[in-house]
């Protein structure tokens, strides 16, 4: 009678190993020496047999210990390993856990592929919609009606898929299961049926309308409130709007995705707006009040003596309302001074009269340009 091989070498770990480390190696082991990767293959049956023998007293804290005391003799008289004298094989509370790990590995779904299969319900798939918007409504809000395309369930199978005033058949090869089970090797094993692919039941006579799959494609109108304040690039999530699910899960969301066309007068700097104004050059020096285009349409703007061409005047909380806050931003007012393109002889006569009585003090910037190319070239 040959002697069994030491569990600890069979496993290729060392005595002081930990049951992860345990389990481990065993479950690698036993995924290459499985007798369904190996068939006709006795000598891999035999080296998983001994496998799995050695898994399961190692991962037993009470044979290990005894087994690391007396040797085989020690586990010898607790149940004689997995393999009973009937040649049965007897799961212990180690061994399911890491089998349906193995099962999965091998044959794509085992105890715990199966249990997952029997939960059927898919979501629906989440959808996008492009919206473009005017720079008014971003600014003040708005309502949208949007028409999307997408899959709805059909309402003349209620989704069943079956023809109207019937239902889907219980599947006769898996009773309704969604897996049938054989026997593999020594083990029985479940992989999803093959006549209803997990569905759990066939359809004979399929809906007209969807053709048995319980879903139609339409498009479907939609109406997307937009905040005051959204810019190009933010989205709005309409909950339950996207592709229906299937055999009873729930459908997908809509993302509406913004963008915002640009405006002809203003530009935006976050929830601020700018502009520009051009007044004349006796204005500028003069001071004035002009008439300037905002948001809600035309208001006053107040001028001040002496402004320089691209000064900013700022009108309050004419801008954007601030998303998701209070209050809003401001408009601001660059003013560009125009020189006149062309004078009659007259107003030429008068500025020239204008410049010599003019005092240098009064023009600070080119005093300070003066000073500075004297400081350059003497």
């Amino acid at each position: 009678m040959t002697a069994k091989r030491d569990y600890y070498d069979l496993l290729g770990v060392s005595k002081s190993a930990s049951p992860e480390e345990i389990k481990k190696a065993f479950r690698k082991l036993a995924i290459q020496y499985h007798p369904d990767k190996n068939p006709g293959d006795k000598s891999a049956e035999e080296k998983f047999k001994g496998l799995t023998e050695a898994y399961e007293v190692l991962s037993n804290p009470e044979k290990r210990q005894a087994y690391d005391r007396f040797g085989h003799a020690g586990v010898s008289g607790m149940g004689g390993g997995p393999f009973g004298g009937t040649g049965g094989f007897e799961f212990s509370g180690n061994l399911n856990d890491i089998f349906g790990d193995i099962f999965g590995d091998i044959f794509g779904g085992g105890q715990r592929g199966g249990a997952r299969r029997r939960s059927r319900a898919q979501h629906g798939s989440d959808l996008q919609y492009e919206l473009k918007i005017s720079f008014e409504e971003a600014a003040f809000g708005c309502e949208k009606v949007i028409s999307v395309p997408k899959s709805t369930v059909c309402r003349t199978c209620d989704g069943s898929g079956a023809k109207q005033g019937l239902q889907p058949m219980t599947c006769p090869q898996c009773a309704g299961q969604g897996e049938v089970r054989f026997q593999q090797g020594f083990f029985s094993v479940s992989k999803t049926c093959p006549r209803c692919h997990g569905e759990g039941h066939v359809i004979q006579n399929p809906c007209a309308d969807c053709n048995g799959s319980g879903k139609i494609r339409k498009k479907v109108d939609l109406s997307v409130k937009i905040p005051a304040g959204i810019d190009t690039g933010q989205r709005l999530k309409l909950n339950g709007e996207g592709d229906a699910g299937t055999r009873g899960g729930q459908p997908g969301d809509l993302y509406v995705i913004l963008h915002v066309r640009d405006h002809a007068f203003f530009e935006r700097h976050e929830f601020d707006i700018t502009c520009e104004i051009p007044i004349n050059f006796t204005q500028a020096a003069l001071g004035d009040e002009v008439e300037v285009p905002t948001l809600e349409g035309k208001a006053k703007l107040k001028i001040p003596a002496g402004i320089q061409s691209h000064q900013v005047l700022r009108m309050k909380s004419r801008g954007l309302a601030r998303l998701g806050g209070y209050g809003r931003g401001d408009q601001l007012v660059r003013i560009i001074v125009e020189t006149p393109a062309k004078m009659n002889a007259e107003q030429k006569e008068l500025l020239r009269r204008f410049q010599e009585l003019g005092d240098e003090r009064n023009q600070p910037m080119a005093m300070g340009f003066l000073e500075k190319m004297r400081s350059l070239f003497g």
